[in-house]
Formats: C-alpha cells, sequence, structure tokens
C-alpha cells in the first residue's frame, strides 16, 4: 500500500531495505531551466498567507512512485497540486481505517505462527490506533465531532470486520514473509528512479518470488483489472531490476470484499510497464518545464480536496512555483497515457 502522505526516506543505493515512513519523498533537486514566465503565472501572483509560509518549498519531481504515476494518469493538475505546490489534504476516514488496517497485519507476524489469531489481530487495534494519532496527531480531526465516541466505535467496528475478514482469504499460521513494509527503489537505465513500498514480500523455498499487497476496499469489475495490476507490476518491475528476478505471482487482496486477485507476470509485462513509465516520465518533464498542467475532468473529481483552487470548479491555482520555460516547436506534447 501506499499512503498519499509523503514522508521523507533516506536514500539506500537502490536495495532492498525495510523502512518506516509512509512513502518516499518524490520531490528533492529543482533541474535548471529557463526563466520564461507566462503571463499567467505573472498575474496570478498574490499576497502569500500564513498557511502558504508554512507549506514546503516547492521542488521539481525527482522520482516516481506507483500513487504518483496514479495522480498524473488521473488528472495532471492534481499531481502538480501534490507534487510541486504540496498542498496539504484532510484525511478521509477511508484511508485511514486502511492505514490502521495495514498496520494491523503487518505487526501480526510479530508473533509466533501459532499465535497469528483473529483474536489477536483485533487485540492489535487500539494500539495501532493510539501510535497513528502520535505519529500523524491530524487524524484526530475526524472524530473532533464525536464527543460521544460514536461514530468512532463504529469505524473502528469497521476496521475489525476488514481484519477478520483477512484470515478467511489467508492463514497467517503458513506464512512466514521474507519482508514487511518494504522500501523498494532501483534507477532505471535512462536516469528515472523509481520507489515505493511493498506491504509484504512470500519467498518460497525454491526462490520463488510473491508480492501481496493489501486493499481495504471491493475489488474492481473485471475491465479495470488492468489498471488495479499496475500498482504491483511496477513493484515487479522495480525487483526485476534489483535482484534481475522476475517475480512469480503478483497478489492483490481484496479486504472490503473478500476478493483475491493474482497474475503472473512475465518479463514481456515488465519490459511494457517500463516503456510507459519513461513515457510517462518525459510527460511530466515536459509539463514541470512548460508549467502547464491541465486538469483532467473525471467522477473522481467529486473527493477532491483541490476543487477551490482547480478552474473546472471556478478555481484559481496557486502561481505555479517553479520557473517555466517557453515550449518550443521541438517539444514532445503532454499526452494522455492509456492502457498497457
Amino acid at each position: 500500500m501506499e499512503n498519499s502522505a509523503e514522508g521523507t526516506v533516506e536514500a539506500r543505493g537502490g536495495g532492498l531495505a525495510p523502512v518506516d515512513p509512509p512513502e518516499a519523498a518524490e520531490q528533492t533537486a529543482v533541474p535548471p531551466v529557463t526563466a520564461a514566465v507566462t503571463t499567467a503565472v505573472a498575474a496570478a501572483a498574490v499576497v502569500e498567507t500564513a498557511s502558504d509560509a508554512d507549506r514546503p518549498a516547492a521542488t521539481a519531481p525527482a522520482s516516481l512512485s506507483p500513487s504518483r504515476a496514479g495522480d498524473f494518469m488521473q488528472c495532471p493538475l492534481l499531481y502538480r497540486f501534490r507534487v510541486i505546490d504540496r498542498l496539504p489534504e484532510k484525511p478521509s476516514e477511508a484511508a485511514t481505517r486502511g492505514t490502521l488496517v495495514h498496520a494491523v497485519l503487518e505487526r501480526l507476524f510479530d508473533a509466533p505462527a501459532a499465535e497469528r489469531t483473529a483474536p489477536r489481530a483485533k487485540s492489535l487495534i487500539p494500539g495501532q490506533w493510539d501510535r497513528l494519532r502520535e505519529s500523524r496527531p491530524e487524524v484526530v480531526e475526524l472524530f473532533e465531532d464525536d464527543p460521544g465516541g460514536e461514530r468512532l466505535a463504529r469505524w473502528l467496528g469497521e476496521a475489525e470486520r476488514l481484519v477478520e475478514r483477512w484470515f478467511t482469504l489467508e492463514d497467517p499460521t503458513r506464512l512466514e514473509p521474507a519482508e514487511r513494509e518494504l522500501f523498494v527503489e532501483a534507477e532505471l537505465d535512462s536516469g528515472l528512479t523509481l520507489r515505493g513500498i511493498i506491504d509484504r514480500v512470500d519467498v518460497a523455498p525454491t526462490g520463488e518470488v510473491r508480492i501481496v499487497d493489501y486493499k481495504t476496499g471491493k475489488a474492481p469489475r473485471p475491465e479495470y483489472a488492468e489498471g488495479a495490476l499496475f500498482q504491483m507490476k511496477f513493484y515487479a518491475l522495480v525487483v526485476w531490476r534489483l535482484k534481475k528476478v522476475v517475480p512469480r505471482r503478483l497478489q492483490l487482496v481484496y479486504l472490503g470484499s473478500g476478493d483475491v486477485l493474482t497474475y503472473d507476470p512475465v518479463l514481456a509485462d515488465l519490459e511494457r510497464v517500463e516503456r510507459k513509465l519513461l513515457a510517462l516520465w518525459e510527460a511530466i518533464r515536459q509539463a514541470t518545464e512548460s508549467g502547464d498542467w491541465r486538469p483532467r475532468p473525471t467522477k473522481l473529481c467529486g473527493w477532491c480536496d483541490h476543487q477551490a483552487h482547480c478552474p473546472e470548479f471556478g478555481g484559481t491555482p496557486p502561481p505555479y512555483p517553479l520557473p517555466v520555460r517557453a515550449v518550443g516547436p521541438g517539444d514532445v506534447p503532454q499526452g494522455r497515457m492509456g492502457p498497457d
């Protein structure tokens, strides 16, 4: 699982190593670009507010994760708001519950195999909820208007049911994960750095690798399964680049609906994903240098935190915080990324 909140991750030289922060930061150094600010950007200069002053300095994208790749394919402007402007987003009950459930399933494997039971897993929920509130104080506001605690109790009950359902899909007493919450990072021959966090890696005695990701939502309809597998193929590509091993199986465990989606990749799948990511990164580079981040309206817009800044909802984006250059006749236009 990847969280939308970006955390700073220490560089690990492209190796496989576990990490605690929620996700690798994707912004480091700003590449040199020529300053040719458009009229629209210049006219958008406004007085900086206190919240703007507290916001981290904008930086150009330096790496790509499955979440951020998905953001750009969904809506380039959303990618800009999250990666470059780093606009704050309110925590949601669904996403926070997902983080809580992931933490419980990770910590359960600290216990001996025979003790990995549903009651034990459920008993971990209060402690992991306390840890989550300490590490991410902003989640406390989710239940500020719930003085009696009824909504919180229902929310925790839903987390318990998701944890219980997992035991109908997998048997943790027969699993000994090689890695949990594994940070992976690899640099492609092109120089593009890919990074992310894998929920679980299983390695068979024969050396075959299975990559597992927990989803607290429902499984997608068959026609959308390929999109759901994009994240897993991304991880498989990184593992292949690091270890020269194509994972034997990719497995998505949907706790919301009780489904397990599996896919056995081949090398051609990973090569195709790499080509797609390179094209995607080129589109991101073009948008970063030109400052042209166009919104792409979809049904998902109704859940977006940034409607006040989106032209599709009558909003105005913040002044673009990076230098921009004029788009030349030889530049590759920003394109739409379709299926593999």
